[in-house]
């Protein structure tokens, strides 16, 4: 009889590790609307930044601009990371200073990413497929104010509490 139980208890603890469908079905929506959001957000500064249309001729691999824009989106993508992990878990085993200089990071990241991915629409002298890494810029604009927000949010919410 004991061994049942045991095995009830080790089967109760496996399913408490797992995480639910309803979950899942929950998560999976959420993250198409965020793809699209994210999506409809770069479409907008390309548009607000007149460089929507796509070129006549398409210039293929890496260009100097490309690899700027893919810089700062990179760069852009890390500070949200490290601002959502600040949010996520303020308090860690190095303490709480820690996750103020994750905000603190982001902030900075996003800053970072925010002044080139404006640079790089700034210069660019035509749309998508130019080679002048509009696309990337407009990314590394949005994910930067993201990461920006993650940051300041962070710190609004530390200052409030502390």
């Amino acid at each position: 009889m004991q061994r049942i139980t045991s095995q009830r208890h080790q089967r109760l603890a496996r399913m408490k590790r797992t995480i639910p469908m309803k979950r899942i079905f929950a998560l999976f929506p959420a993250a198409l609307a965020a793809a699209a959001l994210f999506g409809g957000l770069v479409h907008a500064v390309l548009v607000a930044a007149h460089v929507s249309e796509p070129a006549a001729t398409t210039v293929y691999g890496p260009t100097p601009q490309r690899l700027w824009a893919t810089t700062a989106a990179v760069l852009a993508l890390g500070g949200v990371v490290i601002g959502g992990l600040a949010l996520a878990r303020p308090a860690s085993r190095f303490g709480t200073a820690s996750g103020r200089l994750r905000a603190i990071v982001a902030l900075a990241a996003g800053l970072i990413a925010v002044v080139n991915g404006w640079l790089v629409l700034a210069i660019a002298n035509g749309g998508p497929g130019t080679g002048n890494g509009v696309v990337g810029g407009a990314g590394a604009l949005v994910l930067g104010l993201i990461a920006m927000a993650e940051g300041g949010l962070f710190l609004a919410r530390s200052r409030r509490v502390g």
